[in-house]
């Protein structure tokens, strides 16, 4: 009874900082979507003073000792429950908050919304020295939140495992040289062959009203509950959410283009899904929310490519897409889908195609782990990643609104975030392949427009999970073994090389 009165405590304190927690990204999301321009300076000074509320009320001694107290001989009961995995997990973030000091916080949160608003504008006027004074900001106050943190090895490590549990900088390049090695001759082999496949038919104009109108048919039959969630548009598309019954998606749409919205939306529709079906038993607590970005990217990636790109989900929609679009009829279902899988070194990230959209990870993970450890100076950036791009890709940016300002991480001081995506999308693998495995079914469901053979399989074995394991834990729990490049590897090869012949 003692243990129980201990457990109730500690969810209805864990309760008000979730509370708090979520008025920080309801304000964040705001300041992405709709608030006056004007508001920038306010807005920062109200996200600060959430954050360091949110943060002090967590990282309280009175917490501490409930979590010290419940740690003790597994008096929260078995490792699978609900309530162990709540202690477990939260003593997990409660001893890495602790070493953050609430001034720190404050600042970085400060900083953070100020400096996203100077990146909008920077951007929108290819200007990077406008930005430079943020960033250098932002990257020394990381490096304070690192060194606050602590690390065994590299202080990329105590950044990278905000947003992956588990991960090392040294384990994430023993997954991505490897990778490389396997990516960039099928990427030279085929680029001779680019022109064989047009993607024409998908720069045309197309009526941004009648894209939103298809998209969100879209992933409603995918599974995204529209009565828990909405879509919005923002500079850079993203997915936030206060609760499993609140779940915001953002998109940007670009009316002679297709790709962005169609592809950006299916995307960003995989992370809200994930976090719309956390179990009930689990909500407003820290366990709430997906259990790392990688998780998080294998089901937005999975989404996006596995299902969005397939011929067999384009059997389904095409003529859908047809009819919405008059002049898609002059392209074939078959020049429609090779149109969509056209692989194209591409200046945006967001806009990549499957084959190469890893190398921007990597390229990202290199420059912010060499700015990290003062290899690289903030003011050399662009010249860098220039030269890296031109390295990786082939291609050189004509300006940094194409190049290092493109993405809003950094701004955001999302550092360490970058190679979750290029782990989610192996893994989104996986997952898809031990899904098929366990419904035979779903490849024929797709074909139909039917999705639930596959939702259902991943809202039991990841989504309801919540944080209850960690991010290796799910990936051996859902495919019965560790994290794999092999799949993916396979897939990339057999679906490009019957697309390109080689």
């Amino acid at each position: 009874m003692f243990m129980t009165l201990k457990l109730q405590k500690l969810k209805t304190l864990l309760n008000e900082v979730q509370d708090l927690r979520s008025v920080g990204d309801l304000l964040e999301w705001d300041q992405q979507t709709c608030m006056p321009s004007g508001g920038g300076e306010s807005r920062a000074e109200q996200f600060a003073t959430v954050k360091k509320l949110a943060h002090e009320r967590f990282v309280a001694d009175e917490i501490g000792q409930l979590l010290a107290d419940l740690s003790a001989k597994g008096a929260a009961g078995d490792y699978d429950s609900d309530d162990a995995s709540l202690v477990r997990y939260t003593k997990y973030e409660y001893d890495r908050k602790r070493k953050l000091p609430s001034a720190l916080e404050s600042e970085i949160a400060q900083h953070t919304s100020a400096a996203q608003e100077i990146w909008v504008k920077a951007r929108a006027e290819n200007n990077f020295k406008f930005f430079q004074p943020a960033l250098e900001k932002m990257y020394d106050l990381k490096h304070q939140e690192a060194e606050a943190i602590g690390y065994s090895e590299s202080i990329y490590d105590a950044l990278l495992q905000e947003y992956e549990r588990d991960m090392t900088a040294a384990q994430v390049k023993s997954v991505f040289d490897p990778l490389r090695a396997e990516i960039a001759p099928l990427v030279k082999a085929i680029l001779p062959r680019v022109d064989s496949v047009s993607d024409a038919c998908l720069h045309q104009p197309f009526d941004v009203d009648k894209q939103r109108e298809f998209e969100a048919t879209v992933i409603k039959q995918f599974g995204f509950d529209f009565g828990r969630g909405r879509v919005d548009v923002a500079v850079h598309p993203f997915e936030i959410n206060f609760s499993p019954d609140d779940v915001r998606l953002t998109t940007r749409y670009d009316p002679n283009f297709l790709n962005p919205s169609l592809f950006g939306t299916m995307h960003e529709a995989g992370h809200g899904m994930y976090e719309q079906n956390v179990s009930p038993t689990i909500r407003r607590t820290p366990l709430c929310g997906g259990t790392s970005l990688g998780i998080h990217e294998s089901q937005s990636r999975l989404w996006e490519n596995l299902v969005g790109r397939s011929r067999g989900f384009w059997i389904h929609f095409y003529p859908k897409l047809q009819a919405a679009f008059p002049h898609l009829a002059a392209a074939d279902l078959e020049t429609f889908y090779r149109a969509v899988n056209r692989v194209s070194p591409s200046l945006i990230r967001v806009e990549a195609d499957e084959l190469t959209y890893s190398l921007h990870i990597m390229l990202r993970f290199e420059i912010e782990k060499e700015v990290l450890e003062g290899r690289v100076r903030v003011s050399d950036l662009p010249e860098v990643w220039n030269a890296k791009m031109q390295e990786y890709l082939g291609i050189t940016p004509p300006n940094d609104k194409l190049g290092v300002l493109q993405d809003v991480h950094w701004a955001a001081g999302l550092v360490g975030y970058f190679p979750t995506y290029a782990l989610g999308t192996i893994i989104s693998v996986q997952l898809f392949e031990r899904a098929i495995a366990d419904v035979p079914g779903i490849p024929a469901q797709i074909e139909r427009g039917e999705f639930s053979g596959l939702f259902n399989w991943l809202k039991d074995h990841v989504y309801r999970h919540g944080k209850k394991f960690t991010p290796t834990e799910v990936v051996e729990r859902a495919t019965g073994g560790p994290l794999n490049s092999a799949p993916y590897v396979k897939y990339l090869k057999t679906k490009f090389g019957e697309i390109y012949g080689v």
